[in-house]
């Protein structure tokens, strides 16, 4: 069933389930690039997660994207994750930082550049994706729609609590990231900003 052929104000919890979650698990795959999409709470849990990817050799670069300044923070998002990353020794060769962006297509769009300048779009035949759970989906739909179709993914998703697939529905804060979520990703799709996608083949 594709993604447009959702209705937003009437999804069920397997509709859901679907459209965030379904075909979403790690391949183990070794890539090229590890994607890590900048959040207000990045350096808790999508950093780790890319530390632990680069550290196990499963892509030899790391590509923080995120233009945000946080109330509070020192840093924007890439910023305050490329300084951590130099602290705990990893080579700053190993790094790119996409530091303008605002929103999930900015992170895609704008890191686009960086990757085709510093590595060609052309070399790049494997991204691992790191975000959270339920933003995994839409990460993968804005990559397939504006990156090259060669490329492949694994999706790396992070551990953030409240938004895994075997938890979502037990919180409030859960079921209303997760329903807003995919409402977002069926109005995107059919608007055709975003590739529509078959999430169950």
């Amino acid at each position: 069933m594709l993604v447009s052929q959702f209705d937003s104000k009437n999804l069920s919890k397997r509709d859901v389930d679907l459209i965030l979650f379904q075909n979403m698990d790690d391949d183990h795959a070794f890539g090229d690039c590890i994607f890590v999409f900048g959040s207000k709470r990045s350096m808790r849990y999508r950093f780790p997660k890319a530390i632990e990817l680069y550290r196990e050799k499963r892509a030899p670069i790391i590509l923080f994207s995120g233009g945000v300044q946080w109330e509070g923070q020192p840093d924007v998002e890439a910023g305050m994750m490329k300084t951590e990353a130099v602290k705990l020794g990893i080579p700053e060769a190993d790094i790119l930082v996409e530091a303008t962006s605002r929103h999930t297509l900015e992170n895609v769009v704008f890191s686009t550049a960086v990757l085709d300048h510093h590595i060609g779009l052309e070399h790049i035949r494997r991204i691992l994706i790191v975000t959270t759970a339920y933003h995994m989906r839409r990460c993968f739909l804005t990559l397939k729609t504006y990156m090259p179709a060669s490329i492949e993914y694994s999706f790396c998703a992070v551990n953030d609590q409240d938004t895994r697939r075997d938890n979502w529905f037990l919180n409030e804060t859960g079921r209303i990231r997760a329903t807003e979520e995919c409402g977002k990703l069926i109005d995107y799709v059919k608007k055709g900003q975003l590739t529509d996608y078959d999430v169950v083949p």
